[in-house]
């Protein structure tokens, strides 16, 4: 699935980030395992909001969460998280 255009990963919330990758079905160590340039570290920090990860990390996040879920899925969790 394509990123929604409507969206901008850097107005996603720490929280919607977390729902984003369990509603996906992952675990930390799984994206891990996944995207070869993020770490299970990475995801922590990125999601309890202590630090941000680069643009391009961001991207290679949604682009994998959002190859699981639906446009409506991805909106529900950002707009309401």
């Amino acid at each position: 699935m394509a990123q929604s255009p409507s969206i901008d990963i850097a107005d996603i919330s720490p929280m919607a980030w977390r729902l984003l990758r369990t509603a996906a079905g992952y675990d930390q160590r799984a994206v891990e395992r996944e995207l070869e340039d993020v770490i299970q570290a990475h995801i922590s920090m990125l999601e309890s909001d202590r630090r941000g990860l680069s643009r391009s990390r961001r991207e290679a996040l949604f682009e994998l969460y959002a190859s699981e879920l639906t446009d409506e899925q991805i909106r529900a969790i950002v707009d309401a998280f």
